[in-house]
């Protein structure tokens, strides 16, 4: 007689489903490039912020209605066009659980944030992943032609994670052009901060949702901003397409402390655009530095850069050296970290070629 206990069924496409595999820590001596983190500490007043709001024993407010505002005051849009999220991760499940179930489908780039998979599958919808150029653009044509009756949601990734290339605003226009006024286009700009190419949309500046209420825009105080550990994104939107979000929602999931440091991290712009341009600075130089080891690196033009390579040895000279990068089937993420790993990162691609 078996002893095992009786299980729970489980949905067998959940049971099948991977968890989120997080980059792990690296050695004392080494550098950690696989999470596309700020290198930099928080800002100075921001972790002041943090433990004046430090009232444990309170619920947050469970709308962010504070954050909210600050952010419609900065873009010049109501707050109920604003939604806050744990991270524009948890953002992207609500919308893709209010707009798919089961028999519809979500159209994305691929290979684009490793998220995306997973968080259609929740949802019960089914995936169609259009696969990337050769420069490791979107190919906004056949994500177009793969639109169908059943398509719910498009998932537009800019810059694109892991690759790093920009969608521009003459491109998404036409591409908006061809998607139906009734499927939802989550438009991920987790990395925008980082663009300094002219020619990319910014959904924001650019007011993309009011001429094209079915998009959204999503954003984060993770990774420009440096508060990744405490999950705090946001989406402007259409209030009515928002709702859906905030109804999808798991209810108080931004905290006091994340909300307090978003916002005091919003009254400190300036600093923030010179650590930007810090990183952008560096992204140069490790651009050039990789293209000169004999790389074919893309324009990258988040905080990461990629190398094109199926070769598993490349990451393994690359933990050789001490530097957690982030491997994938199709290549190596690397993030923009610390001054003093540049040359560490162009050696080990050097030694790998």
């Amino acid at each position: 007689m078996s002893t095992e206990p009786v299980l729970p069924r489980i949905r067998p496409e959940i049971a099948a489903l991977p968890p989120y595999k997080q980059g792990r820590a690296a050695a004392a001596d080494g550098f950690k490039l696989s999470s596309n983190e700020n290198p930099f500490d928080p800002l100075p007043g921001v972790l002041d912020a943090v433990q004046d709001a430090a009232q444990l024993n309170r619920y947050p407010d469970a709308t962010a209605g504070r954050l909210r505002a600050a952010l419609g005051e900065r873009y010049a849009v109501a707050a109920d066009d604003v939604v806050v999220g744990a991270g524009s991760v948890a953002l992207l499940a609500a919308f893709i659980q209010a707009a798919a179930a089961p028999g519809d489908e979500v159209v994305y780039a691929w290979r684009s944030f490793e998220a995306y998979p997973g968080l259609v599958r929740v949802a019960g919808a089914t995936s169609v992943e259009v696969p990337l150029l050769a420069d490791g653009r979107h190919d906004l044509d056949a994500m177009a032609d793969a639109v169908t009756d059943r398509t719910r949601c498009i998932l537009v990734c800019t810059p694109n994670n892991p690759t790093g290339p920009i969608i521009t605003s003459d491109e998404l226009e036409r591409f908006l052009g061809r998607v139906p006024n009734d499927v939802l286009v989550l438009l991920d700009e987790a990395y925008t901060e980082f663009v300094t190419d002219a020619s990319a949309v910014d959904g924001l500046a650019e007011r993309v949702y009011e001429s094209h209420p079915n998009v959204v825009v999503l954003r984060t105080f993770s990774k420009a901003y440096g508060l990744a550990a405490l999950r705090v994104g946001y989406a402007i939107g259409h209030a009515r397409v928002l709702d859906a979000a905030r109804a999808a929602q798991i209810p108080l999931s931004v905290t006091a402390q994340a909300e307090v440091a978003a916002l005091a991290s919003l009254e400190r712009e300036d600093e923030v655009r010179t650590r930007v341009a810090h990183l952008v600075e560096r992204r140069g130089r490790l651009t050039a530095g990789l293209a000169e080891a004999g790389w074919r690196v893309p324009e990258s033009q988040s905080n990461f850069v990629w190398l094109p390579t199926a070769d598993p040895s490349v990451a393994a000279s690359f933990d050789a050296a001490g530097l957690v990068v982030r491997p994938f089937p199709e290549g190596i993420r690397i993030s923009v970290g610390e001054e003093e790993s540049l040359a560490r990162v162009i050696e080990a691609a050097r030694t790998a070629r």
